[in-house]
């Protein structure tokens, strides 16, 4: 099999959207630092849990939703869980899951979090962006986004972090 280097566009490209990435979730991990001495995939998971109906969702199911392995989330869960801003419950439907709540102290956090958070998104990305390239960018993530979740269904369950298995209950 031939490689198929990058052009010098495309390195361009890679380069610059590596680079971005890394200073957007720096700068998104030192506001929360900073404001609640939490990482951003931690706020991540709180926020996920706000948004869905009676602020619960089972854990393979926010794991999907933060494309994370298992393990990784039911970490985060656990200091969560220490902190009171969650807890764990048994899933009604699947004695096997469990379930991620927030709590009233966890919903505060988030209510108290976001305005900066939001703020920090802005500052840092949509602040150098006109809205075309708003659009541009939507569209070009969720083809990017869209393409890997077909190629990993095509694939074995372990292809995406979300399927693959941890020693945890989830």
């Amino acid at each position: 099999m031939t490689t198929r280097w990058l052009t010098p566009e495309e390195q361009r490209a890679w380069r610059a959207y590596m680079g971005a990435t890394l200073l957007l979730e720096d700068a998104l991990d030192r506001q929360l630092q900073q404001e609640a001495g939490m990482p951003h995939l931690y706020y991540s998971i709180l926020a996920n849990l706000s948004e869905t109906p009676e602020r619960r969702l089972r854990m393979t199911d926010l794991a999907e939703k933060l494309k994370i392995t298992r393990s990784r989330l039911t970490y985060a869960v656990t200091r969560l869980e220490k902190d009171g801003l969650l807890r764990r419950e048994e899933c009604r439907w699947d004695k096997r899951g469990s379930v991620a709540a927030l709590t009233d102290e966890g919903m505060a956090v988030v209510e108290r979090l976001a305005p900066g958070h939001v703020e920090t998104v802005r500052a840092t990305l949509f602040d150098h962006l006109s809205p075309q390239q708003v659009g541009q960018l939507e569209e070009i993530f969720t083809r990017v986004a869209q393409a890997l979740q077909e190629e990993a269904g095509r694939g074995a369950a372990g292809d995406v972090p979300w399927r693959r298995r941890s020693s945890s209950c989830s």
